[in-house]
């Protein structure tokens, strides 16, 4: 089976700051690192270390040439990237002593991607194989309607957030990946909360160190509670992309929901420790190893 992504790609430039900067404020960084990163390549990474198989569908700049090369060098089938004209996807990233950090996101050839790529790609999927989207790409909406027709499992990890981007799609949904702050929004705006008149079989509640909310139609959208693992972070970047990553994994490969998130969780702890994006997204080998 494969997990097919449609996501984005992105040059993360990381600045080590000793505390985010508030409005008017400037402060000196203590580093500057380059790295791979993007929602999309992250979630990417994490499925292939995972070990599932990572199709990416997206979209480079001629300057973003050794991003595909990384995502090959990790594991990730890149045959359906393609260069356009636009420059790469990048990222601000700024994070504190606390580990936790404020992204400024420039999207790039992210939102060029061509709907030919898209086709081609989602013509070589098969019944049963996962849709991955995140809000960081154009053809969204198109992919999903592909992917529904031809029987895939769609699932939306809904940030960057955006009602209008989650409402378009949500028909053709089969699980929601969502923060608590993203699911409140989406609550504001449109009264919907996990059930029948959101009509998602699956919606799952990520809520950082107090771990996840699952809620399913099959136990009739009762919320189960799966706790995080205790960490002391060194930068929160990327964890949540790693949790989806691994999650979606576990799920292709056969494992029940609950051991898909139990693996995930512990990903997404040693992931904390770490610093940096898609690099430094831990294996399988790793995660089964870490007890947290």
């Amino acid at each position: 089976m494969t997990v097919w992504n449609l996501g984005s790609i992105n040059a993360d430039y990381v600045y080590r700051v000793p505390h985010l900067p508030a409005p008017g404020e400037t402060i000196a960084a203590a580093s500057l690192e380059r790295g791979l990163g993007g929602k999309g390549a992250n979630m990417s990474v994490a499925v292939a270390r995972a070990g599932a198989r990572a199709a990416h569908i997206g979209a480079i700049g001629p300057d973003g040439r050794w991003a595909v090369e990384r995502l090959t060098e990790y594991g990730v089938d890149t045959r359906w990237i393609r260069e356009v004209s636009h420059p790469t996807g990048h990222a601000i990233i700024n994070v504190d002593d606390n580990g936790e950090n404020a992204i400024v996101i420039y999207p790039g050839a992210n939102r060029d991607i061509p709907e030919s790529v898209v086709g081609l790609a989602l013509a070589e999927a098969h019944p049963g194989d996962t849709l991955l989207m995140q809000n960081e790409t154009n053809k969204q909406r198109f992919a999903a309607e592909i992917g529904s027709q031809l029987g895939l499992k769609i699932v939306y990890a809904a940030a960057p957030f955006s009602v209008a981007a989650v409402t378009a799609i949500m028909p053709k949904l089969d699980m929601l990946i969502l923060n608590a702050v993203e699911m409140e929004q989406l609550h504001s705006a449109t009264g919907l909360m996990p059930g029948p008149q959101m009509g998602v079989k699956t919606v799952l509640v990520t809520r950082g160190a107090e771990g996840c909310l699952l809620f399913e139609k099959s136990r009739d959208w009762a919320p189960r509670k799966f706790p995080a693992r205790k960490v002391v972070p060194v930068d929160t970047t990327g964890a949540g992309d790693t949790f989806t990553g691994y999650v979606l994994a576990g799920l292709d490969r056969g494992m029940p929901i609950e051991q898909a998130i139990d693996l995930a969780t512990r990903a997404a702890a040693l992931m904390v420790t770490r610093k940096g994006t898609a690099d430094v997204i831990p294996d399988l080998r790793d995660v089964q190893g870490f007890s947290g």
